[in-house]
């Protein structure tokens, strides 16, 4: 039975599936919509939106198209690649980490415009109902929550298209072969669907939106260098860059590299396995840079110790609890960790590869020459290392003089 909604603000990209929603909710909850934009760096214009909307009987003053990038790299993107986090040892979380900001936004945006319900378009099947949902519920209990995919039954691309040519909602590419199901932001492009769906095929190379392939690629190597101050990437090449500029600029050498390239079989949330592709130029460079100065500026113990949290925290963020304590509480725990993680890396970017060829710490390095060299030193006493070893070996020792007693009787 439907709740009675007043208003409803709608995650609304402007694309087929939240064109259709926008429809569906007025005809189905005879409410007012409001609209929600926003850029994130998907890469496409996001005004025409605007029009979308405007054309399907919006009102101009309930229509919110807003710039998020800066936002969305500094507070979530930086925040995670601290953390080193990678969901299951490959996807560095792009389509999830982008959810939380936008579901936190469209909340504020119902208080803002006194609306009583928040709708968005995943489907039944996936892991955003859950990271959306979990959002709005974060912030505002009270709210409505409308999912039309579990509740419709326009449950493939065809029957929406019919759906829009019925109702005369102007779809780009209307009645072509259903696209692949893609996500974009600044962090990455995802794809899903189509040929994906058998996890034994290739995919084709046609797909591909953002990176060359490694095959055509440069021949010729690239070299950058990125400055790090308390964990984050604050300089590209001795450039200042604001955390979106930083991104962009990895992206761009990423792409006409061939970094960033990933195809994986990941274990959703709501229980099956989902094969996806993904494009994340600039995170894999991140990723490996991030690595590259924390191993000379971190203690060993607190570095193992943030590797051991690691998956516990990717698997927060992949399921949907960015604005859980237990997350917050690791975050803290990974940022205490940061405040010596600065200096410089540099990189050789060369056909789908990113190679550390250099770091450096003005202030905080704990590589020490002196100590680790092979050559003759006066400060570390090699003869130490026997008792080190045998301290070491001690349970061995007890327990093999156990095994050898017991064999003797």
């Amino acid at each position: 039975m439907k709740k009675n909604v007043k208003k409803v603000v709608l995650a609304y990209s402007g694309g087929l599936d939240t064109s259709i929603i926008l429809k569906w909710l007025q005809d189905e909850y005879k409410c007012e919509v409001v609209t929600f934009t926003a850029d994130i760096g998907q890469g496409e214009e996001v005004e025409p939106a605007r029009q979308k909307a405007i054309s399907l009987g919006i009102k101009p003053e309930n229509i919110f198209i807003e710039d998020l990038k800066e936002e969305f790299v500094r507070d979530y993107v930086f925040p995670m690649f601290r953390a080193n986090a990678l969901y299951e040892g490959e996807y560095l979380l792009g389509t999830s980490i982008a959810r939380p900001l936008i579901a936190k936004r469209q909340a504020e945006i119902a208080a803002l415009t006194g609306a009583d319900a928040v709708s968005h378009g995943a489907t039944g099947k996936g892991n955003d109902q859950v990271r959306f949902e979990i959002g709005y519920l974060n912030f505002n209990s009270d709210l409505t929550i409308i999912a039309p995919w579990r509740e419709w039954d326009l449950n493939s691309r065809e029957k929406l298209l019919q759906y829009a040519q019925k109702h005369g909602i102007d779809i780009e590419k209307r009645g072509q072969k259903s696209p692949y199901s893609m996500d974009a932001n600044l962090l990455h492009i995802s794809y899903e669907g189509l040929v994906l769906e058998d996890p034994n095929k290739e995919p084709e190379e046609g797909m591909w939106r953002w990176t060359l392939s490694p095959e055509k690629a440069p021949d010729k190597a690239e070299i950058i260098e990125i400055e790090y101050k308390n964990g984050n990437p604050v300089k590209l090449n001795g450039k200042d860059l604001t955390p979106a500029q930083m991104l962009t600029a990895l992206n761009e050498l990423g792409a006409k590299n061939g970094i960033g390239r990933t195809d994986i079989v990941e274990n959703r949330y709501v229980g099956m396995k989902s094969r996806g592709c993904y494009e994340t130029p600039g995170g894999a460079i991140m990723l490996k840079a991030h690595r590259a100065i924390e191993s000379i500026t971190l203690d060993r113990e607190a570095a193992h110790l943030k590797d051991e949290l690691m998956p516990k925290y990717a698997s927060l963020v992949y399921n949907g609890f960015w604005f859980s304590p237990e997350r917050e509480m690791l975050q803290a725990a990974i940022d205490k960790t940061q405040t010596s993680v600065n200096g410089t890396v540099r990189l050789k970017l060369y056909k789908g590869n990113v190679i550390t060829i250099g770091r450096d710490s003005k202030t905080d390095n704990l590589f020490n020459t002196a100590f680790s060299t092979f050559e003759e030193d006066e400060v570390y006493n090699q003869k130490d290392a026997e008792g080190f070893i045998k301290l070491n070996a001690l349970r061995f020792i007890i327990s093999g003089k156990n095994r050898k007693n017991s064999k003797g009787n």
